[in-house]
């Protein structure tokens, strides 16, 4: 993929986006944060901004991958002996929950302590280090043969996890211009959920076997972080958030990267780019404490309820549907069959809502979405059924999906540049922590109150969802970021 590059400079041809380039520092500070926002905010929809959202997309698979291919290694952990499917305690550190569990207790570290690393060294290096971090361990914790070191390399690997999940949507929030910042969102998230029907498939073909005498199990493990580095390769095409290079005072660093976007933008537009709207004040400094007063304190609670209790709702799902199936009596190989089917509809979700992210307020689609997952989740528990299986699986699957990309959007609207990525670390380490402690729970309400009483429990918690955002969110539909934020 081709770097940002200034056509015309050596010809001496200077058009509006290079001439920027050339502003004196004085300049360039009287135009200020706000303009360099307008800016971006401005540019088209042409084929270099889309390169933008493909190469965070990338990284966004992968994170996918790993974070979701819990559920469908469990059944090999099981059948090899490392793990069991439930405890005779509620917090046992030996079966498929505290497996889960390992994970989200690195993601909530992940994100809540190490959140601030990109609003303090960039979007971009952190983006890069999260990743090869992760990567790491995550081979790692391939060759582990007991359930402590198991456990201990997936915490590991989870705090890169969490720490890259911030700082993509971050990213990716900041580069979008305003008119497609929805759809970017939906787009990134439709080729990081492909990675579900690409785990579920390859869980499907290898967890069963052994090839070359390595389980399975370790094949899915080793295949996605092998296949990460070339995420790695190609993130040098990205360029660091003008946004916030121009929050830490680095004006004509942020100048300059623009105007390279700019120029290849308008060369692909075929015409003058847009003037920029007027520009609109910044939030200069923040810190914590911010987030506690008016407007961000209300968002702030908001999202840690919502948090707290959607990460039920997706994972509660998403990471023991082939568990549940087993549970019910279905044969490993059939279960892993079906979940692979079912796990072919995640991209389709936000893919689906690429039509409406841009139309319809986030917080609406949050809670309509919600509440057909209550209504099919209650009927998944009761049906037995391949076909009725596959197609509640597959409703569940898509009004996850839909909430997700709705939400990540959503939250990065919520807070200025100078917090986003510590904000939005915070309130998320709360789904990191419920999911550590709700996978304990789920594992408990299987074993005593069967399929059943886990929807019932994932049912009340969705419920709460939809008070939450439908009475406490705030409207962001078209707005700027930095509107948004006074």
């Amino acid at each position: 993929m081709a770097s940002f590059e200034v056509p015309g400079a050596a010809n001496g041809r200077h058009d509006s986006a290079t001439a920027a380039v050339a502003m004196a520092p004085a300049a360039l500070a009287a135009q200020g944060k706000g303009a360099i926002a307008a800016r971006l905010d401005r540019l088209p929809a042409t084929r270099a901004v889309w390169k933008l959202v493909l190469l965070l997309s990338l990284g966004f698979f992968f994170e996918l991958y790993d974070l979701l291919y819990t559920g469908y290694v469990a059944p090999g952990l099981v059948k090899s002996g490392i793990l069991t499917p439930t405890t005779p305690g509620l917090f046992g550190t030996a079966g498929v929950a505290s497996f889960i569990a390992a994970l989200f207790s690195g993601l909530f570290l992940g994100t809540i302590a190490c959140g601030f690393l990109a609003d303090r060294f960039g979007r971009r290096s952190i983006f890069t280090w999260s990743l090869l971090w992760y990567v790491a361990a995550n081979t790692v914790m391939a060759f582990q043969d007991t359930a402590t070191g198991l456990n201990f390399w997936r915490f590991v690997s989870g705090m890169g996890i969490g720490v890259e999940l911030v700082t993509i949507g971050t990213y990716l929030s900041e580069l979008a211009p305003r008119h497609l910042r929805g759809r970017a969102f939906a787009v990134c998230q439709t080729i990081g959920f492909s990675a579900v029907p690409v785990a579920a498939w390859l869980a499907y073909r290898l967890v069963p076997s052994a090839p070359y005498g390595l389980d399975g199990w370790r094949w899915v493990v080793l295949l996605g972080g092998v296949s990460a580095l070339f995420v790695w390769y190609f993130r040098r095409n990205l360029p660091e958030s003008p946004r916030w290079l121009a929050g830490q005072g680095r004006v004509a660093e942020a100048d300059a990267v623009l105007a390279r976007l700019e120029a290849q933008v308008e060369r692909e537009y075929g015409q003058p780019l847009p003037a920029p709207a007027a520009a609109e004040p910044v939030v200069e400094k923040a810190g914590f404490a911010e987030m506690w007063k008016p407007p961000y304190r209300k968002r702030t609670i908001m999202l840690v309820i919502f948090h707290v209790f959607q990460t039920i709702g997706f994972f509660g799902f998403a990471n023991w549907v082939p568990t549940l199936l087993v549970k019910q009596g279905i044969s490993v190989t059939s279960s892993l069959l079906y979940t692979t089917v079912i796990g072919l509809a995640a991209p389709l979700g936000p893919l689906l809502g690429y039509w409406i992210a841009d139309r319809f307020e986030r917080k609406h689609v949050i809670v309509f979405m919600s509440a057909v997952n209550i209504v099919a989740g209650l009927v998944f528990s009761q049906v037995s059924s391949a076909g009725a299986i596959v197609v509640l699986g597959v409703v569940l699957t898509l009004a996850g999906n839909i909430i997700s990309f709705s939400y990540h959007t959503y939250q990065q609207e919520l807070y200025p540049t100078a917090i986003r990525a510590r904000a939005v670390g915070f309130v998320y380490s709360w789904s990191r922590l419920s999911a550590v402690f709700s996978s304990f729970v789920i594992a408990f309400t299987l074993r005593e109150f069967g399929v059943t009483g886990v929807f019932v429990f994932i049912a009340g918690a969705m419920a709460l969802v939809i008070v939450a955002i439908g009475v406490m969110g705030p409207r962001t539909l078209g707005k700027s970021l930095e509107s948004i934020s006074h």
